[in-house]
C-alpha cells in the first residue's frame, strides 16, 4: 500500500491535536507528499510551507505507516527540548492511542515502562526516538532508518559546532537498507532559512499546480502583487473581493471554484514531470512513467491551498501587516510572508551582485600589474581536492586589482601535494612599466581538515632553503584562521602553535594569526562600492572567469537573532554555492594590514613607485618571461633593487 492509501484507511485525527476528531481525509496536495515520504525510491523530502496546511498530521500519519506497514526504526528531531516534550504529548502519545493497528504491535501503550517514555517507544519489530535537536549528543548512538526533522528553520545552523542538524541527522541514517531524511518548516529569514537551502539543492522541486477553472490550463498559485497580472486581486482594499486572476487568461476565480477543482491538480517540476496520484507513478511530460529523484521538495505550499482559511482572511491579514510596517514596525509582514504565503522574508540589505562587478571589469590582462599596482599580497583556501589562489596588487590609498586567479587541483592530505603551491608562490609578474615584481606575502587558511598540513608547509617556508625551488626572496607566507568573534581586527597578534616535548612553546614555531573576517568583509563589502578608481577602488579584469564575481559576491551581512539577541553577521547568500574567492581576497587583506599598508606615508608610497614603477621604462622594451619562479639573472636585479630597503618586512620584492 501507498502511504495516502494506508493513512486513508487506518490514520485517525486525534481529538487534542485536530479541530474535528475522526477518520482522516487527506486534502488533495496532501497525496504527493504521503506518497513521497513512504517511497523507498526517494531518500531526501524537504517541504517547504506555510502554517495551517496539515503538515504535522502529514508527520504523524507517516510515523505511524513506517511503525506499522514498514516496521522501520525511526527519529524525529524538534527544535529543542520543550519542543520534543510538547510535541509527544500533544500529537504523537494521542496518535498511538488513537490508530487501531498500532495497539496489536505496542505492548506498553499507555503504561509506565522504560521502552514507553516521552523520548523513546519500542514497539514490536521497531523503535523510535523523540529529541530536542539543539545538542549534538541528541543525535549520537541512534542508528535509524527514517530520520525526521520538525521545522528544521528553527533549529540552531551549527551544532555544538559539530555541523547542521541535516548533515547529523542524515548521519543517523547510514547503513539502513531504505534510508530516508524527512525536513519540513515554515521558512524564516532569506540567507539563514534551512528550508530554503533544502530546496535549493533539491535534485526535483515541485509545485502544486491546479487547472484554471475558465481556461483548463494548470499553473502554481501565486500571492502576485500590485505589478503581476496574474495571483491573489482585490478591489478597493476590500477583502471580501478577493479571487485569483489566472496566469493564461487573466479570468478571475474565487475560493469556492478552486476547491471544485483541487483535486484535478498534481504536482510537477519545471522541466514538466509530475506526480499521478490516481497512479501512484511519477511521470515525465509526455506522461511516461519514470523514476523519481533521490531527493526531491515540495515548495511553497501555502495557505491559499488550504481549505483551513479563506482567501478573505489572508488578504486581510496581509493589509492589517503592510499597515503596520508602513508605521516602521515589519513583524507583522514578516510573519505573515513566513507563515500565510510560506517564503522567505528578506530584510533591506545592501548588497553587491556579481553582474555589477562583472558589468564594471575592465580590459587588463591577467598575470601582468597594471599602472598603480605596486605591491602583490595573496590568499590561499585549501579543499579537499585543491587549492584555490587569489592575487592581488595593491597601490596608493589601498586601490587594489587583480592579477591572478588559480585553481591548483591537489591532495591536501599528502604534504607532498603542498609543493605544488611553490611554483605559483614564487612567481615573478611582469610590470606594465616593465619591470619584475613578486609576491611579498601570502596568507594561507589553516582552518580546515589539513591543519597540520598547513602548519607543516607554513613552518618549512620560513626561510630560503625551505622552498622546493630556490629563491633569493620568497614570499613570506602567514597560517591564518578565520575568527568568528565580531569586531576583531584584520590582522592581530600571532599565536605561538608549536609545543614541545615538555609541553613548552617552542619560541621560533609556527604562528598562527587569527583573521577578523567580519571587519574584513565589512572593508572590503565598503570598497566595492567605491565608484571611480583612485583610493579604495577595486579593479576586475574582464578575463577572469564567471565563477570568480559570483564567489567574491556570495555572501552578505544580515541580522539573526541568538540566544544573545540579535547579531549581525555574514552569511553564505545561497547555500551549496562556493565563496573561496572571498576567503582568498581576505586573507589578502590581512596580509596588506599586516605589513601596515594603509598606514604608508606618501613618501613611502613615492619611494616603492621608484623601483617597481620607474617612469623611464615600457612593458613593450621588457623581456618577457616565463611563468617559472625567479632566474639567478633575475634575482640579481631583485637584490640590487632590495638595496634601498634591506627590511625583510618593508621590502618590495621585484
Amino acid at each position: 500500500m501507498r502511504l495516502s492509501e494506508w493513512a486513508a484507511e487506518y490514520f485517525y485525527l486525534s481529538a487534542e491535536s485536530s479541530y474535528s476528531e475522526g477518520v482522516w481525509k487527506a486534502y488533495p496536495y496532501q497525496i504527493g507528499i504521503l506518497d513521497a515520504f513512504g517511497n523507498d525510491d526517494i531518500e531526501i523530502v524537504s517541504v517547504k510551507k506555510s502554517a495551517r496546511t496539515g503538515y504535522t498530521k502529514m508527520l504523524m500519519a507517516a510515523m505511524a505507516f513506517f511503525t506499522v506497514y514498514r516496521r522501520r526504526n525511526q527519529a524525529v528531531w524538534q527544535p529543542t527540548d520543550s519542543d520534543a516534550q510538547e510535541f509527544v504529548e500533544t500529537e504523537y502519545n494521542p496518535m498511538l492511542r488513537d490508530v487501531e493497528p498500532i495497539k496489536a504491535i505496542f505492548p506498553h501503550l499507555e503504561k509506565k515502562h522504560q521502552h514507553n517514555t516521552n523520548s523513546y517507544k519500542k514497539f514490536l519489530g521497531c523503535v523510535a526516538y523523540i529529541k530536542g535537536g539543539s545538542s549534538a549528543r541528541n543525535y549520537r548512538r541512534i542508528s535509524v532508518d527514517v530520520a525526521i526533522l520538525d521545522e528544521i528553520s528553527a533549529f540552531d545552523k551549527d551544532i555544538d559546532q559539530e555541523g547542521s542538524p541535516r548533515k547529523l541527522a542524515k548521519k543517523r541514517t547510514e547503513g539502513a537498507t531504505f534510508p530516508k531524511l524527512i525536513e519540513g518548516s515554515t521558512p524564516k529569514s532569506k540567507y539563514l532559512c534551512e528550508i530554503d537551502a533544502a530546496v535549493q539543492e533539491a535534485e526535483a522541486v515541485l509545485y502544486y499546480e491546479i487547472p484554471c477553472p475558465h481556461c483548463g490550463d494548470r499553473q502554481h498559485l501565486e500571492f502576485g502583487g500590485k505589478d503581476t497580472k496574474h495571483g491573489l486581486k482585490w478591489v478597493n482594499r476590500d477583502p471580501s473581493t478577493a479571487a485569483y486572476a489566472c496566469k493564461h487568461c487573466a479570468t478571475l476565480f474565487t475560493q469556492s471554484d478552486y476547491l471544485k477543482v483541487w483535486r484535478s491538480g498534481r504536482w510537477t517540476d519545471r522541466d514538466g514531470n509530475y506526480y499521478d496520484h490516481e497512479t501512484g507513478q511519477w511521470k515525465n511530460s509526455n506522461g511516461e512513467p519514470i523514476r523519481p529523484k533521490k531527493h526531491i521538495a515540495f515548495d511553497n505550499l501555502w495557505t491559499i491551498y488550504s481549505p483551513q482559511t479563506s482567501w478573505e482572511k489572508i488578504v486581510k491579514e496581509y493589509l492589517d501587516a503592510v499597515k503596520k510596517s508602513r508605521h516602521g514596525d515589519r513583524s507583522d509582514l514578516k510573519a505573515w510572508i513566513n507563515t500565510t504565503r510560506g517564503d522567505v522574508y528578506e530584510d533591506d540589505v545592501d548588497k553587491t551582485e556579481a553582474s555589477d562587478l562583472k558589468s564594471r571589469a575592465e580590459d587588463y590582462p591577467l598575470k601582468i600589474v597594471p599602472r598603480g599596482g605596486l605591491i602583490l599580497k595573496a590568499g590561499v583556501d585549501v579543499q579537499k581536492d585543491r587549492f584555490e589562489l587569489v592575487v592581488w596588487a595593491f597601490g596608493r590609498g589601498e586601490e587594489m586589482w587583480t592579477i591572478d586567479y588559480q585553481v591548483i587541483p591537489a591532495n591536501p592530505a599528502i604534504e607532498e601535494e603542498w609543493n605544488k603551491l611553490d611554483g605559483y608562490l614564487l612567481h615573478a609578474y611582469p610590470h606594465a612599466c616593465g619591470t619584475v615584481v613578486t609576491l611579498e606575502s601570502v596568507g594561507i587558511d589553516t582552518g580546515g581538515h589539513w591543519t597540520t598540513q598547513a602548519y607543516n608547509y607554513v613552518r618549512a617556508r620560513r626561510s630560503t632553503s625551505g622552498w622546493s625551488q630556490y629563491a633569493s626572496r620568497p614570499p613570506k607566507v602567514y597560517a591564518t584562521k578565520g575568527g568568528s568573534t565580531a569586531n576583531l581586527p584584520i590582522s592581530g597578534r600571532g599565536k605561538l602553535m608549536d609545543i614541545n616535548n615538555f609541553d613548552r612553546v617552542i619560541k621560533h614555531g609556527v604562528k598562527l594569526y587569527i583573521v577578523g573576517t567580519d571587519t574584513a568583509k565589512d572593508l572590503f563589502d565598503s570598497r566595492l562600492k567605491v565608484a571611480s578608481p583612485g583610493p579604495g577602488y577595486v579593479h576586475m579584469s574582464k578575463h577572469l572567469p564567471d565563477a570568480f564575481f559570483e564567489q567574491i559576491t556570495n555572501e552578505v551581512r544580515v541580522v539573526k537573532q541568538t540566544n544573545k539577541g540579535a547579531v549581525s553577521a555574514w552569511v553564505l547568500k545561497r547555500a551549496g554555492l562556493r565563496n573561496e574567492v572571498l576567503d582568498c581576497t581576505i586573507m589578502s587583506l590581512f596580509c596588506g594590514h599586516k605589513n601596515a599598508l594603509h598606514r604608508k606615508t606618501q613618501a613611502e608610497w613615492d619611494r616603492i613607485e621608484s623601483i617597481v614603477q620607474p617612469a623611464q621604462n615600457d612593458l613593450f622594451t621588457f623581456e618577457p618571461i616565463s611563468d617559472m619562479p625567479p632566474t639567478s639573472a633575475k634575482n640579481k636585479l631583485i637584490e640590487a633593487r632590495a638595496k634601498h630597503n634591506p627590511s625583510h618586512e618593508e621590502c618590495i620584492p621585484v
